[in-house]
């Protein structure tokens, strides 16, 4: 990855032009089925041409190509030819043709290759290595032909009383477009993406979050330490997250080989400090804010999206391990409050995935209880207090040391759930750029972690008549408030990172409507 690395410093621009005649051969196998939507973005037509999922294939393809030119190893939802796995079973599961030679053989996806789609042109492998070659990319739209496009479809008075907007070419760093880009606006969850940055670049991509048990010599007290993994789960497939059953599984058999059967069981949540309710209050968007929690809190069986959580995640999470100790031959006391002192001995520990997984599903989608998690974990791995105020100065401390434009900026929270966090659309930008840079593939997830339109997360059932598979986008939503900030590749190959705030929008599907419309014109954009 390092060889890789070095050879396309100091900028994407480099790698851009090694890979050239692979993209422009893409660009030129997506253009005839973008290109409607450049006739349906105009100001003057009001409806999108409807366009078929499977025809972005190469499109989206030409986003991943890009991105690999940074690491060619990196993570994300592709397969081994290049494709979105997503992308691929979506088709599968329509019975359609489309995409690349994608015969199951050599994917990653789960059990579609008997139904995939047959051959059809498309882009060259996103996860080959990379080559010379000669040629280079067209150049990146200019600003006049960008404002000729964005500035009407911004007007749309569906997008309230006042919007911001920046473009940035992801190969270079430079804005190429901008209206009230340095003004600072309430972000809602597009701050997860200003959370995603500043938490990899405190703990790495590789980093775990790890729930332990621990048994102080001499009390028989087992105590039960909260690491701040909000995806710890008690579900009997854990799907790959960290298991309290497996930490049960290992605690009990530990306490058997000392010939223990009986113990005083606690908890342990001091690794947060402060409140855990968060300003917002009792909401089923959020769980209290705790360092120990099982499944996000959730009372249901749901993973995603709004849900009624327990009031105290500590002590439930705690009740669900003594349930399972009890059913391994563990008897325990009513658990209750405690902190492990250093003496204590670890018996058993579960890790989360690494942290870029875990930035992957909060951006995904919109996972508020992990984007509090790693706020809180930027402050512990930084020498902040770990509660909100103290989670925000090391948030603003991270991305300043990415030298990112901050001015204006206010983080009140991990999530974009405060209505008084502050953020422009020059940040937003600057940060996916920078996340596409290959000095900085630790932020690499935030790119393979963004919602893929008409496919997966908060994008799943948006740009079903537009260009799906091509955006990439962090969606925003609160009352008054819609944003979006993503990538695109628009009809030359050109991958631009963009960001639009609005502020008083009084009909949130309406607004919505009008933002996914400006990023398929963006997409549909030649711009020159």
């Amino acid at each position: 990855m390092t060889r890789v690395a070095n050879a396309v410093r100091p900028r994407l621009a480099r790698a851009a032009d090694a890979v050239g005649p692979r993209l422009a051969r893409a660009a030129t196998a997506a253009r005839p089925r973008v290109a409607r939507l450049a006739s349906a973005t105009k100001p003057q037509v009001t409806r999108i041409t409807r366009a078929k999922t499977w025809q972005y294939t190469a499109g989206a393809t030409t986003a991943g190509l890009a991105l690999a030119a940074g690491v060619v190893t990196a993570a994300g939802p592709w397969d081994s030819t290049g494709q979105r796995t997503a992308e691929r079973d979506r088709a599968a599961a329509q019975e359609r043709a489309g995409g690349a030679d994608h015969d199951g053989s050599s994917g990653t996806s789960s059990g579609t290759a008997h139904r995939a789609p047959r051959p059809a042109p498309s882009a060259a492998s996103v996860l080959a290595g990379l080559g010379g070659g000669a040629g280079s990319l067209k150049s990146a739209p200019t600003g006049q032909a960008l404002a000729g496009v964005l500035d009407p479809l911004l007007k749309d008075a569906a997008l309230g009383t006042r919007v911001t907007a920046a473009v940035v070419d992801v190969a270079t760093g430079r804005r190429l477009y901008g209206v009230g880009a340095d003004e600072a606006l309430t972000p809602a969850s597009t701050t997860k993406i200003a959370t995603a940055a500043a938490a990899l670049t405190a703990m790495g991509a590789d980093h775990r979050l790890t729930t332990r048990a621990a048994l102080e010599p001499d009390t028989r007290e087992l105590v039960l330490v909260g690491g701040g993994d909000p995806t710890l789960t008690a579900h009997e497939d854990a799907e790959g997250w960290a298991s309290l059953r497996t930490l049960a599984d290992e605690t009990a058999a530990a306490l058997q080989k000392r010939d223990m059967r009986e113990v005083t069981l606690s908890y342990d949540t001091t690794l947060y400090a402060g409140s855990e309710l968060h300003p917002i209050g009792v909401n089923d968007n959020l769980a209290p804010v705790s360092a120990l929690m099982v499944d996000e809190a959730r009372t249901d069986d749901s993973a995603s999206g709004p849900a009624p959580r327990v009031t105290d995640p500590a002590a439930d999470a705690a009740r669900e391990f003594a349930a399972l100790l009890k059913d391994r031959g563990i008897k325990t006391t009513s658990p209750g409050p405690s902190k492990a002192t250093g003496r204590a001995q670890s018996l058993a520990t579960v890790s989360s995935p690494p942290l870029s997984a875990l930035v992957e599903r909060m951006l995904t989608n919109s996972d508020n209880d992990i984007a509090e998690a790693l706020a809180r974990q930027t402050a512990v791995a930084t020498g902040e207090r770990a509660d909100f105020d103290g989670a925000g100065r090391a948030i603003a401390a991270q991305l300043d040391s990415l030298e990112v434009p901050l001015s204006g900026t206010d983080f009140q929270d991990g999530s974009g759930l405060d209505r008084a966090d502050r953020l422009t659309a020059d940040l937003l930008t600057a940060l996916l750029a920078k996340a596409g840079d290959p000095a900085h593939p630790e932020l690499r997830p935030i790119l393979t972690g963004l919602p893929v339109a008409g496919f997966t997360g908060t994008l799943t059932s948006r740009y079903t008549e537009g260009a799906a598979g091509i955006v990439r986008a962090k969606t925003g939503t609160l009352t008054g408030v819609n944003t979006l900030a993503g990538t695109v590749v628009d009809q030359d190959g050109s991958l631009l990172a963009f960001a639009f705030l609005t502020s008083n929008t009084t009909d949130p599907w309406a607004a919505q409507s009008a933002l996914d419309k400006t990023a398929t014109a963006l997409a549909a954009c030649g711009c020159r």
